[in-house]
């Protein structure tokens, strides 16, 4: 497929071989995930570690076995997942969505959420499809996807996407959702608020079996928290410390949060990898900055998508929160085992040689080679993507700005060489199996619509009809089995079709 205007895909492959996509043990990457979530919903970054460690005790506590679990705390973890899928949602109707977000949960946590998720169907249908999706990808047991499928259900029945009985829902759901709002209520309105805040809600949010469970232990479990406790996670099951998970997933979700990022991180893991290779890094190195490129925009998600989707002048705040997106990654990726090596690399794609880059604001020597070459693919990626209010530069432009950069003494000279002399945009061929499931045109439908799209605009950049854009969208959604964009944009992401 043509790659869409803007998005186009940096292979290189006439000069360097394109290499299998890395992966690293599944629960690193449901951690990793933990993280994005925890930073969409402006929490801390342990926040559903402790979340899922109070899950199992919740578990244990009414007499439920070691699978089960295993299955709450795996949910607790991937709850948030979906929430960068509808982060463009979220800010067209709260404005700051990290902000709106944090909010919601401080005054009425996971449970008002189901609440909230009520009244705009639509978004919890977006996230319960496309965390469910992402568990389904991870190889999860059904139980952990079925769990966050209904995650915004209510005990009550009055809850999201499908309010569904009592009965209908499964247990975990109770599990974790009654673990979130002890997690967030004691730590913002004290223990005993938060143990008052839960009783009210005893069947009404969750099964009065659970709450009495959680009056019962609740002290012992924060004060095990609070000696840390759940600070080192170990996989719940010998199933999942053997699966591996592609790195590419996570790169994926991250981008999900703004739709003209949509394929953002691997586009700059191709690019570093081929970058890497020129400037003679070793065949380690290389994987090492190609992975740390998938991983760099993990802190995009503690930064509102207005700020992003903003061309104009920032506020001293908004900027301050934008410096620190690095930071953010390597607090989140460092506390991962198979990435910390990478977290270190992805924290330096801001920073510049002359030390006007952030967040540390060195120059120089102190910058590695990794991260010299992760910060010159990142820029050259971003000249060549289309962001609100700002085209994507022509080819010849994007070479003229990023020589530039390297001119001023901003960019590393020699990986800017590489890229600009090697600057030829290759397209990936989806596979014969991909091909047979979309056709072209609806592979052209979705590469508009993953960017962001209207109907009418996809239709005009195509050259077709609103309504043949509707009717091409509604057979991609019942050939890849999604009803929502970000799920349809996901899904094909991971089958290689954009």
């Amino acid at each position: 497929m043509p790659a869409a205007a803007g998005t186009p895909s940096f292979l290189f492959s006439s000069v360097f071989p394109v290499q299998p996509a890395p992966h690293i043990p599944v629960f690193d990457a449901i951690k990793a995930l933990a993280f994005v979530g925890d930073l969409s919903m402006g929490q801390p970054i342990d926040h559903s570690a402790r979340t899922a460690w109070i899950a199992s005790q919740i578990a244990a506590a009414i007499g439920r076995d070691a699978t089960v679990q295993g299955h709450a705390a795996c949910a607790s973890l991937l709850r948030w997942s979906g929430c960068t899928a509808n982060a463009p949602e979220f800010s067209d109707l709260m404005g700051d969505d990290v902000g709106g977000r944090r909010a919601m949960l401080s005054t009425a946590s996971a449970s008002a959420a189901a609440e909230f998720a009520g009244s705009v169907g639509p978004m919890a249908e977006i996230h319960c499809e496309v965390s469910g999706d992402i568990a389904r990808t991870l190889g999860m047991p059904p139980e952990v996807e079925r769990t966050l499928r209904h995650m915004f259900e209510a005990f009550d029945g009055r809850g999201k996407p499908h309010g569904l009985r009592a009965s209908q829902i499964p247990e975990e759901v109770f599990i974790v959702s009654v673990a979130g709002d002890l997690e967030i209520f004691s730590r913002v309105h004290g223990l005993s608020n938060a143990l008052r805040y839960i009783a009210e809600r005893s069947d009404a949010r969750y099964p009065a079996f659970v709450v009495d469970a959680v009056q019962q232990h609740a002290v012992d479990w924060l004060h095990a928290l609070e000696q840390g406790a759940a600070a080192d996670m170990q996989s719940p099951s010998d199933a999942l410390r053997e699966a591996t998970a592609s790195l590419e997933l996570i790169a994926d979700v991250i981008d999900l949060k703004l739709p003209w990022m949509t394929g953002f991180s691997r586009r700059v893991a191709d690019a570093a990898f081929a970058c890497a290779a020129g400037v003679g890094l070793g065949d380690v190195e290389q994987g090492q900055v190609r992975r740390a490129a998938l991983i760099h925009g993990i802190g995009r998600a503690s930064v509102p998508n207005a700020v992003w989707d903003s061309p104009g002048v920032r506020s001293e705040a908004d900027k301050e929160r934008l410096r620190l997106v690095p930071y953010w990654t390597d607090r989140a990726a460092r506390r991962i085992g198979t990435l910390r090596t990478e977290a270190e690399i992805a924290s330096f794609v801001d920073e510049r040689i002359d030390g006007s880059g952030f967040f540390r604001g060195i120059k120089g020597p102190a910058i590695d080679v990794e991260g010299r070459v992760l910060a010159v693919a990142a820029h050259w990626v971003l000249l060549r993507t289309s962001r609100p209010g700002q085209p994507a530069l022509s080819e010849a432009d994007a070479i003229a700005a990023l020589k530039n950069e390297a001119e001023l003494g901003r960019l590393d000279a020699a990986a800017v060489a590489v890229l600009t002399g090697h600057p030829h945009e290759a397209t990936t061929a989806p596979s014969n199996e991909a091909t047979a499931l979309l056709s072209s045109r609806e592979i052209e439908v979705l590469g508009r619509i993953s960017l962001g799209d209207s109907n009418k605009e996809a239709a005009r950049v195509l050259g077709i009809s609103p309504s043949t854009v509707r009717a091409h969208l509604e057979n991609i959604f019942r050939k890849l089995e999604c009803t929502t964009r970000a799920a349809a944009t996901l899904k094909a992401l991971t089958l290689g079709l954009l």
